[in-house]
């Protein structure tokens, strides 16, 4: 290192010690403020009647009841509730009803799809591991849903359900043969 670069160096390093030890010494000296002397009022002699008429005022402001406010419920909805509510109870089973309508439409599988000169077949595999050959018009799910088409590689089942309002609406539920391509 030169000399110039040297003393730089130096001089910096100084600065800096400088400068940590102003900021480590400012918290302790700090601005003080002048303290205001405080004259206390002198007592002056008290008459045995103004002690009387000032018990009395005190007494009198014990008595006062101070006005507290209480919140009632009764008839009134909870305000930390949320006005929408959505079910997620799932629909029984209905006696009666063939397996295929005994599970939940996300429950079923589709394995493969075949075709005739008329129409398409799908085989199914419900979650207890049985299979069944389903066609266009059959009932499926838990929620009376509908085999719509059925495709070279897909089915398409619509269910009608209770969407947060209450509103009945149509759900489209598409089963693909090739879970990859989506």
């Amino acid at each position: 290192m030169t000399p110039i670069e040297t003393y730089r160096y130096f001089h910096s390093k100084k600065i800096m010690y400088l400068f940590l030890i102003i900021l480590l010494l400012l918290p302790f000296g700090g601005c003080k403020k002048e303290q205001v002397p405080v004259k206390k009022p002198m007592a002056e002699e008290v008459r045995p009647a103004e002690v009387k008429k000032d018990m009395k005022e005190s007494e009198e402001a014990k008595k006062v009841v101070q006005e507290v406010y209480t919140y009632e419920s009764k008839g009134r909805r909870d305000p930390f509730l949320t006005l929408v509510t959505i079910s997620k109870e799932k629909p029984t089973k209905r006696k009666g009803a063939s397996p295929i309508e005994s599970f939940s439409i996300e429950e079923i599988s589709l394995l493969a799809i075949a075709r005739d000169k008329e129409k398409h077949y799908a085989l199914i595999m419900l979650p207890d591991k049985k299979n069944f050959t389903i066609t266009e018009g059959t009932a499926l799910g838990l929620q009376g849903g509908k085999v719509e088409k059925i495709t070279e590689d897909m089915v398409l089942i619509r269910e009608y359900v209770k969407d947060y309002r209450g509103n009945i609406k149509a759900k489209d539920t598409v089963l693909k043969l090739h879970k990859e391509e989506e």
